[in-house]
């Protein structure tokens, strides 16, 4: 139980800081932080372990402290905020 919640909350910190660089803070609350930092986290593990081969990013939920995966978890959470305003505004940013 107490992993799901170090979860949520460096999930929360890192949707914050990403929707900061991607200049969408004002527009989301502390809910969106935690979903596109818990959903960033699995995209950046997907995209720099499994595809790229760059390096190996653990889980939110066991390895919320280690820096490969607080890296990688923030720059999934960047791919995706550049991904959702794409879509929603046709540029990055």
């Amino acid at each position: 139980m107490i992993d799901f919640i170090i979860a949520l909350v460096m999930g929360g910190i890192i949707g914050w800081l990403a929707s900061i660089v991607m200049r969408t803070d004002a527009q989301q609350g502390i809910f969106l932080n935690i979903i596109v930092g818990c959903i960033g986290s699995i995209l950046g593990r997907w995209l720099l372990s499994d595809i790229l081969g760059v390096f190996g990013g653990g889980h939110l939920r066991g390895d919320a402290f280690d820096w490969r995966t607080l890296v990688t978890a923030f720059i999934g959470a960047i791919i995706l905020l550049a991904i959702i305003n794409l879509f929603r505004r046709g540029r990055v940013r």
